[in-house]
Parts: C-alpha cells; structure tokens; sequence
C-alpha cells in the first residue's frame, strides 16, 4: 500500500485503495483461449444481459468476425485469428524463448520439421476439446506402432481398424471413436509435428486492472472501483466527456453513439453519448452469482471466480500445455508488476499478445501523475523563489 489515497502503480489492493472496509476477495475472469471454440455465446449471453443494442448489421468481411472489437455495444468480442504452419513455429519459438521448459528439446537440433500435410483441416475429427493440445489433430501414419501394433485407439487391439470400418489408424471425418484422433494429437505433441492450419480463438473483455486509467481521470465519478475490485460506469452520472477512451491503454471503453437513422428501428432504446464497457455483471455479483459470459461458455473456456484463484489456474494450464510441448502458451495479465499492476481478467494465449491485438507491455496511462506533479510543483516553486529573488533585488 501507498500513502497516496489510491495508489497509482506496483501490487495493491484496489478495493481497500478506494476504501472499501472488509471487503471480499477480488473477483475475475480466466480465460483460456487454447479451448475456446469460437461459438461468441459469451457475446450473446452479455448483450442479452445487460441489455446491449446491436451496434452492426450483416459479415464485415473479416474472417468470420462481425463483431470487430471491443466497445461501447460489444462489451464481449471473440476474435478469430487464421494461422499457417510457419506462423505456429514462430509462436512456439517465442515461447520458449520466455521459458525454460527443463525438458529434452522436442526434437533434436537441425533436424527438418515434420511434414504436416496429412494434418489438413479436411482431415481433423470433430470431437470434444482438447485431443492432448490444441491444434494437433495429426495423420494416421504412425499410429500403429505408437498403439503396439494395434493401430485402434479404442483399446479392442484387434488391428482391424475401429470407429465403423475405417482403416488402421485413419484419422478423418468418418472415425466416431475418439481414440485414435487422441494418439494422433499425443504423437503430434511428442515429435514436434504442427498443423498447416489452425483457428486461435480468444474471448476478449475489459481488464478491470488494478489501476485503471478510466477510473483515475472521470471527473464526474461516474467511474468507480467496487468492493471485488472491478470497474462500472454508472450511467446516470457519467457526462460522455469522453476523458476515459484515451485513457484505456487496452482500447475497451467507448462513447456509445447513436445509430444511423435507417438502422434505429433494429437498435434498443437506450441512452447514448455516455461512455460504456463490461462491468463484470456487478448485479449479478452482489447475489453471488457467476456473469452471464462465463455462464453461457459451452467449454469453460471462460472461468470466473477469485481472482487469485484465477491466475493459479492459468499458470497450471500453461504448465500443463508446456510439458505437452505447447511453448506457445503463455500467461496474460497475472503480473502484479507489470505497468497496470495485473489485471482482473487474466488470459492464456497461444501466441505473443500482438497477434489477439493487445499490448505486449500496457502502462496505465496515469503511472506518471505524481512525477508529472512533483517536477511542477519543484518548478513552481522555483519561479517563485527567483520571482522573490528579484523584487528584492530591485528594492536595495
């Protein structure tokens, strides 16, 4: 803790900076990308929720995303990232140039990467996620010596192949038992094989950041910090000044404009010109119970809980996604000591921040205030010093 009221930067609680007495422990989200599935129920659970007027009609033409971003009507956006086999090498170089895995390398150095052509998305069995990692659904070839001999991953051993007749150890759309698509993925992981295409998909939301910009320059109060430690917009005080859009340096809060003319009728009647963002469904929160997006996730890719509980989790998942050979995966938003203090809404990526387009190092724009007011306040005060300096000069 500080002595500053509310302290502006480095590990804090927020709720008791902003002077909650007792309060309960700081609630969040965890939020595994590596099992989202992209179905956006989390987006349609939050408008339906809070009430959200749709803010775009009909495919914008990129990728199957018609949401685009975050924003005052898209308070969940689901982003979907194309990758190719060269971009996936890149990723989980990055990574495990972050982490020291303690483990043989995946492969021994200078050999070529496996070829992944058998692993066309043509080819990847539609299943329960995730099949020992993500993205690994891999060829058959191999399998049966990976099996002992039986080529089968359904455990009969009898060689003749499963899953309705399909040959020994094919992996394609035909095969109903899921267990050669597992061996497959576990020999994908253990010999380093990527796949020449996949889907990163990640659900996005407003951070709640320990120190939050928008709330430290609201001049209304419209803003404020809640006894879990997140951050509302009260409607009915917030002036739609618009001071806290800069101020995000996650780019999540936005003035709600009105709709174009021809559109208002398919709109919510709802009050524009004020600023709006996730609350973390802080109606649903003093009941206790669990926000609307998190309830509707069909995978739990999106967890919600204690926000220590919350960043345990994710770094056991990345463990875990580590030790299976996923160096891509990484941790998001859990440092205490980065330029925001840690977030409330903590990710696991498959790829380096910029790729889900978001700040690889945020700083919450208001870090520098107390320096800014020191330099000023030692300039003022030697303006005045040379100012006295002066009269007294001139009176000898």
């Amino acid at each position: 803790m500080s002595f500053w009221h509310q302290q502006l930067a480095g590990p804090t609680d927020p709720a008791r900076d902003a002077g909650w007495e007792d309060p309960p422990p700081r609630k969040g989200f965890f939020t595994d990308t590596s099992i989202c599935i992209g179905c956006k129920a989390c987006e349609v659970a939050c408008k339906q929720w809070n009430g959200i007027p749709m803010d775009r009609l009909g495919m914008t033409g990129d990728s199957y995303d018609n949401s685009i971003s975050l924003g005052a009507n898209t308070w969940r956006h689901v982003a979907f990232v194309e990758q190719t086999t060269e971009r996936i090498e890149t990723a989980r170089e990055s990574g495990r140039a972050l982490v020291d895995l303690g483990m043989p390398a995946l492969r021994p150095q200078g050999e070529p990467l496996p070829s992944a052509t058998a692993q066309r998305l043509s080819r990847a069995t539609p299943g329960p996620l995730p099949l020992g990692g993500p993205g690994t659904i891999a060829s058959g070839s191999g399998l049966a010596a990976a099996d002992g001999g039986s080529g089968c991953g359904c455990g009969s051993g009898s060689g003749g192949g499963c899953g309705g007749g399909a040959p020994v150890g094919q992996v394609g759309p035909d095969v109903t038992d899921l267990g050669a698509a597992r061996d497959a993925a576990e020999l994908a992981a253990a010999t380093g094989t990527l796949p020449d295409f996949r889907w990163l998909m990640a659900s996005d939301v407003c951070k709640h950041c320990t120190h939050a910009g928008c709330l430290d320059v609201c001049p209304t109060g419209a803003l404020f910090r809640t006894e879990f430690g997140t951050v509302v917009v009260q409607d009915d005080v917030c002036n739609g000044c618009g001071y806290c859009v800069p101020a995000c340096p996650f780019g999540v809060i936005e003035r709600r404009e009105a709709p174009p003319e021809a559109e208002a009728k398919y709109v919510l009647d709802v009050e524009h010109g004020i600023a709006q963002k996730c609350t973390l469904c802080y109606d649903r929160l003093g009941v206790d119970q669990t926000p609307a997006c998190a309830q509707a996730c069909p995978t739990t890719s999106i967890q919600f809980g204690d926000l220590a509980d919350m960043r345990r989790r994710a770094q056991e998942r990345a463990d875990a996604l580590h030790a299976n050979g996923f160096t891509e995966a990484r941790v998001y938003g859990a440092n205490e000591n980065d330029g925001v203090g840690g977030t409330g809404a903590v990710f696991l990526l498959l790829d380096e921040p910029e790729v889900y387009g978001l700040p690889p190092d945020p700083i919450v724009t208001t870090a520098d205030l107390p320096d800014i007011f020191r330099k000023a306040g030692f300039a003022a005060s030697a303006m005045i010093g040379l100012a006295a300096a002066a009269f007294l000069g001139g009176r000898r």
